[in-house]
């Protein structure tokens, strides 16, 4: 039940990225929400299998960031770049608690 309301607050969180990107530029609130999301993803979705593969796609997310900034067609390069950071925004805190779920796996005594 748990990871069915993870999986749908990532899902939530990556809609929520793209239509902000789209429509609105730095928004607090859809920050917040975000973050919220992420959270929820971090605590509910990733398990001590996943977390490597999830920092490694989170961190190439972060190193991405406004590659689009140049394409000036149409605002396109400001919209994709937009969008990248609200997925980032969304990432991070998801990120963070992965982060710390590792650290506390490497940091236990072992058997």
């Amino acid at each position: 039940m748990l990871s069915k309301i993870g999986f749908w607050a990532f899902i939530i969180g990556l809609i929520l990225a793209v239509v902000a990107g789209i429509f609105w530029e730095a928004e607090q609130w859809v920050m917040i929400c975000l973050i919220i999301l992420g959270l929820i993803v971090g605590f509910l979705n990733i398990t001590a299998k996943e977390i490597m593969l999830f920092l490694v796609a989170t961190v190439a997310l972060m190193v991405a960031g406004r590659v689009f900034e140049p394409l000036t067609f149409a605002s396109l390069g400001k919209t994709l770049d937009d969008i990248l950071a609200y997925v980032a925004t969304l990432m991070a805190p998801a990120a963070i608690i992965a982060s710390i779920k590792a650290l506390w796996a490497v940091g236990k005594p072992g058997d």
